[in-house]
């Protein structure tokens, strides 16, 4: 009697008595917009701007923050002169957008996981010294890392208008700086 049961209702099921459409309560909306508005532009070639590496201590202290820091919300210390905590963004203000890089990178001082990315400690001892990179080359890796590496998972910061070109000058100038270990 239970198998007979059993099987009447399997019957009525793949015969449809108990099946209902449920295409109607899900909602599908087309993607397609969303889509293409956060699609990345094509990648950008850059030349770095003359005058761009700087010893400046106000430079580098602005390149540190934003390599240190991910929005002015969040952001435990006030940011150096020359750097906004919140910016105007269609009428509206909303915390500045910075790097967030030691997310991904260590370098001397970074709190922070920093074990995606390259190891930038000593960057220009080890790099820029040796010959192995230039500075052109850290600038164009910070303003889109996408010319030498298509399938990079680094931000494209100045492609995208993330940043400008003065604040992309200034995070080079951080990474290529002499920094002291504590």
């Amino acid at each position: 009697m239970r198998r007979g049961l059993l099987l009447l209702g399997a019957a009525l099921i793949v015969s449809g008595a108990y099946a209902k459409d449920l295409r109607s309560a899900v909602e599908s909306p087309d993607a397609t917009p969303i889509l293409e508005k956060d699609r990345l532009p094509p990648p950008k070639e850059y030349t770095m701007p003359k005058e761009c590496i700087t010893d400046d201590p106000l430079a580098i202290a602005r390149g540190k923050y934003i390599f240190h820091n991910l929005n002015g919300k969040k952001a435990k210390t006030p940011p150096p002169k020359g750097l906004p905590r919140f910016i105007v963004v269609n009428g509206k203000k909303v915390p500045k957008q910075y790097g967030n890089c030691v997310a991904c990178h260590n370098i001397e001082g970074a709190v922070g996981p920093g074990n995606i990315g390259p190891d930038l400690h000593n960057y220009k001892k080890h790099f820029i010294d040796s010959g192995a990179r230039s500075y052109q080359f850290v600038y164009q890796k910070i303003a889109d890392a996408r010319i030498d590496n298509p399938k990079t998972h680094m931000t494209i910061n100045l492609t995208t208008g993330l940043f400008t070109p003065r604040e992309i000058c200034e995070i080079t100038s951080y990474v290529v700086s002499q920094k002291k270990e504590k």
